[in-house]
């Protein structure tokens, strides 16, 4: 079974946030099995380290046309951890100051979608199915119905489109379809790329695509509706029959509170006594009290309203009236990096407001941190709270995507949960389930500790993913013979 797995991201090479995560985990957790041929394709940018960058191999390089213009195409090769990676090299579109976020992104994602159909033939390597990942690859499909069906080497590939955040979908101009992809308007339909005027790239991969998934059976159903649909809410229901959740996993090799090299101290579900000192050396590092009985919540995100930030903002004064520690860390919006940051001037004592990217940071707060707070309006799927959970910090979460999948809410009368949640989203409901989880810690010390084991022995690997997307790989390509 020959699969071709298309990116604007992968980790360790390039990582803006969970699709970086999935495009790296996903595909080497499917390349252990004898079955699968899978490679993975990306851009080839600028941002790549050099350790990475010195071990690459060009295999291939050729011109093909981009609408009106004729381009240059660079095909790099790096075999690693088991996989295959081709990277689709061209300075004028790939070195750039960031991956996204470029005034001609319609444009850059255009040329890498072309190009990846376009190298196929030339590295004599055709997939039976390629897998596109959000609106920068999702014109893929598209293009091979439209453009390309002439081909005969390429006319049966079969296509899987995964949505990681339905916001997100690529809308431009019209006149993208015969300036830049070379094509009519064949596709330019209420059932194809049509939106209004624009063509919208994640919409034509949804209606051209032969399966669509998205990362949380939750958010599968959520985004169905108008409140979640982000507008594409009638078009995915209208191809409701190719729509299936797969909740992702994390990796449990860089995740593991036994060997992480993030942490000085190491622990597992036998024995958390250096759970509790990872937690003093928290608290020392950011200058707060060292002490083992405050509870101490934890919080890495980007600092957008999606995260459900808005929430922590309204109900910052009551909580920190708790015996509490609080500490958060990420980048985003500078409305709640400001905001966080005079919260802090407040409480001192209590808060620390650490405005930046760290990734050995983040380990630590996942791991001395009692409680992971993570009130997202929405979430695909989020990965946060699974790791939350691999190193025994009990996640407080509201009842949404896939945060509503992986986190069992704390039943008192059974002891049965690995976490806490809240249905409802507003600051009421977020600072009574944090006062309930807070009652927990201090007065029910016993129940405590069996959260925490049963959070721990939770199976957030890649294995029950990667054969769920084997085994519609597997159907794929039975209809494909039928």
């Amino acid at each position: 079974m020959k699969v071709l797995y298309a990116s604007a991201e992968a980790a360790p090479f390039f990582k803006t946030g969970g699709l970086g995560d999935v495009a790296y985990a996903l595909p080497k957790e499917l390349a252990k099995d004898p079955e699968i041929d899978i490679r993975v394709v990306l851009p080839f940018y600028s941002q790549m380290a050099n350790e990475y960058a010195q071990q690459l191999k060009e295999i291939a390089h050729f011109r093909f046309q981009l609408g009106q213009r004729n381009v240059y195409c660079g095909i790099k090769q790096l075999n690693y951890q088991g996989v295959t990676y081709y990277f689709i090299d061209n300075l004028a579109y790939f070195d750039r100051a960031t991956l996204y976020g470029e005034w001609d992104d319609g444009e850059r994602f255009a040329y890498f979608s072309t190009a990846i159909i376009e190298m196929l033939e030339v590295i004599n390597w055709i997939p039976e199915i390629i897998h596109c990942n959000d609106w920068q690859t999702a014109m893929i499909p598209a293009l091979l119905i439209d453009r390309y069906h002439w081909k005969e080497s390429l006319k049966n590939i079969r296509k899987v489109l995964t949505i990681h955040n339905i916001r997100f979908q690529g809308v431009y101009d019209a006149s993208m379809l015969p300036n830049v992809f070379g094509t009519g308007f064949n596709t330019f339909t209420e059932d194809g790329l049509k939106e209004k005027n624009h063509i919208n790239y994640l919409k034509g991969g949804i209606n051209f695509s032969d399966r669509v998934t998205t990362v949380s059976p939750t958010y599968a159903e959520e985004i169905l509706t108008p409140e979640f649909g982000e507008g594409l809410d009638a078009v995915l229901r209208l191809n409701k029959w190719k729509l299936n959740g797969i909740i992702n996993g994390i990796d449990l090799d860089i995740n593991n509170p036994k060997t992480d090299n993030y942490l000085p101290y190491h622990y597992d579900q036998k024995d958390l006594s250096n759970k509790v000192k990872l937690k003093s050396h928290l608290q020392k590092q950011l200058f707060l009290e060292q002490d083992s009985q405050i509870p101490l919540i934890g919080i890495v995100s980007r600092l957008t309203d999606q995260k459900g930030l808005q929430l922590v903002e309204q109900i910052m004064d009551d909580l920190l009236q708790q015996n509490v520690q609080l500490v958060i860390l990420g980048t985003g919006d500078q409305r709640f990096e400001d905001s966080f940051r005079y919260f802090e001037q407040k409480y001192p004592d209590q808060l620390r407001a650490c405005i930046q990217f760290n990734l050995e940071l983040a380990q630590q707060i996942y791991a001395a941190s009692d409680i992971f707070l993570m009130p997202s309006a929405f979430e695909p799927c989020g990965l946060s709270q699974m790791i939350a959970m691999r190193y025994g910090t009990l996640p407080l979460v509201h009842e949404t995507g896939g945060l509503k999948d992986t986190v069992e809410a704390y039943n008192k009368y059974t002891g049965q949960g690995t976490g806490f949640s809240f249905n409802g989203f507003n600051r009421d409901n977020l600072l009574f389930t944090i006062k309930m989880a807070l009652d927990v810690y201090f007065n029910q010390k016993k129940a405590w500790q069996k959260l925490v084991k049963q959070a721990m022995s939770k199976d957030f690997s890649w294995s029950e993913p990667a054969q769920a997307y084997k085994a519609i790989y597997i159907d794929l390509l039975k209809e494909s013979v039928n």
